[in-house]
């Protein structure tokens, strides 16, 4: 397999795949997550991925493609078969380097690339195209098939053949995982993977809040009833009245009392 890195080869462990049938568009955008990382950092991405717990940047052909959060806003997606063929692929090359006598998990990934190889014209099948009379273009007339190669090279720290900037940033890359996987911290996924959860038969009952108790009051005591005032008797005015006839009747004898009047009426009446 003739591979498409310009440097010199013999510093670097390759390994590829061509005539994969799979989108180019996204094995493109699975090796550019992995470039020039660790191998065994590079395993874990590809894994996530895979699992669907890490999207996967989309820098190019992202037209029409939704964004993703873990990404900050930006257009990505979750191309799980590309990942898989990209590990199966890094797996080879880590397997080659061992067979060299390197230590795998210290190399980096130096080249990472993927291509369109071919294109296979395919068309229906002659009773499909014509029993349908080609009406409304309800059949396919041209359903072609397109194939990728994809291309891994694993290379040492201290002998890649880069710019400054990306030796800079590589081993920057490559420090910081060293740190981590000594301090035994794992890398936490960004999304958690579906899962579906069993319909419970029965539900729970949840526990009501209990009603506050309400303090205890002290019984109030009756009040004193208060002595009733006496009632003056009512024949005080009766007696005061008489006492005030008579007292009128001395003053003026000559007058005669209403009843008086009254039957002296009636005799001169009769």
């Amino acid at each position: 397999m003739r591979y498409s890195y310009n440097k010199d080869k013999s510093k670097v462990v390759f390994a590829g795949r061509e005539d994969l049938n799979a989108s180019f568009k996204d094995l493109s955008a699975v090796c550019d997550s992995i470039r020039y990382r660790n191998a065994a950092e590079a395993m874990e991405i590809l894994e996530a991925i895979k699992s669907g717990s890490r999207p996967v940047l989309y820098l190019r052909h992202n037209k029409h493609m939704g964004s993703r959060h873990e990404l900050g806003g930006r257009k990505g997606r979750f191309p799980k078969k590309c990942a898989g063929m990209i590990k199966n692929i890094l797996t080879t090359a880590m397997a080659n380097a061992t067979a060299k006598g390197k230590d795998p998990e210290s190399m980096v990934i130096s080249h990472a690339s993927a291509n369109k190889t071919q294109i296979i014209s395919r068309s229906p099948s002659k009773g499909i195209l014509y029993h349908s009379g080609g009406y409304g273009y309800a059949s396919l007339r041209r359903s072609d098939l397109e194939l990728a190669k994809v291309e891994i090279g694993l290379s040492e720290v201290d002998q890649i053949e880069l710019g400054p900037e990306k030796i800079r940033l590589i081993k920057a890359n490559n420090e910081r995982y060293l740190k981590k996987k000594a301090s035994g911290k794992k890398q936490s996924p960004q999304r958690k993977p579906h899962k579906e959860v069993p319909k419970q038969e029965s539900k729970k009952v949840e526990d009501k809040p209990k009603p506050q108790e309400k303090p205890v009051q002290a019984e109030k005591q009756p009040e004193k009833s208060l002595p009733k005032p006496e009632e003056k008797s009512n024949n005080l005015p009766m007696v005061e009245s008489q006492a005030a006839n008579t007292a009128s009747q001395n003053s003026n004898p000559g007058k005669k009392s209403p009843d008086e009047a009254k039957k002296d009426d009636k005799n001169d009446g009769e």
